[in-house]
């Protein structure tokens, strides 16, 4: 055992200034606890500088949340999802469309849907006889040269997706057949949109 009867207490602090350090301590921990804590965790403001510093915002946006330990990170992500209507509502019939071109080589040629804004359709096209360059891309009425690209390939022979409008207007395809030989190219469409066609 040591003894420590003769222990140096030089450079210390004394016992009143622990306990005044601690009692400082304390009076900040309850200022927290009442101006930041409560309003953030429980939306209790009794100083009202936490709704003026937007924290019982915090409490509100969490009190209609159960807490579960069994939470899994899949209920996690929905959970953080932007909360969207499950009924999407088309003016539109729902209906079924196919329709084919042939490009001889060199030559391009578009097929396109008539779309409102948020209109939809699910869509597959194949190309027989050879690969094609394409783009797929809309433009608003009466916009001229001007369109929005989507999605561009290089020698492809097929595409499948899903493609819902940005805005109103046309949407199709614009296909190129850059070999030597002709190529025809098939694409069916299912959904909601006002007609598909070829320009």
């Amino acid at each position: 055992m040591h003894d420590i009867s003769n222990f140096n207490r030089e450079g210390l602090p004394s016992t009143q200034a622990l306990l005044k350090a601690t009692l400082v301590a304390l009076v900040i921990g309850a200022l927290v606890l009442v101006t930041t804590v409560l309003p953030a965790e429980y939306g209790v403001d009794p100083t009202g500088l936490g709704s003026r510093m937007g924290l019982t915002a915090l409490s509100e946006a969490t009190a209609g949340e159960v807490p579960s330990a069994e939470a899994s990170s899949a209920n996690l992500l929905v959970s953080a999802a932007p909360v969207l209507s499950p009924v999407w509502k088309s003016a539109n019939g729902y209906r079924n469309d196919s329709l084919a071109l042939t490009l001889q080589p060199g030559e391009g040629a578009e097929i396109k849907a008539r779309m409102a804004i948020g209109d939809r359709f699910v869509f597959s096209w194949q190309a027989e006889g050879g690969a094609v360059n394409f783009d797929m891309h809309g433009e608003p009425p009466n916009a001229g040269e001007t369109f929005s690209s989507y999605w561009k390939g290089l020698n492809q022979s097929q595409a499948h997706g899903e493609f819902i409008a940005p805005f109103a207007g046309t949407h199709g395809w614009y296909w190129r057949n850059r070999g030597t030989a002709p190529v025809t190219v098939t694409v069916s469409t299912s959904g909601f949109y006002e007609k598909l066609y070829k320009p």
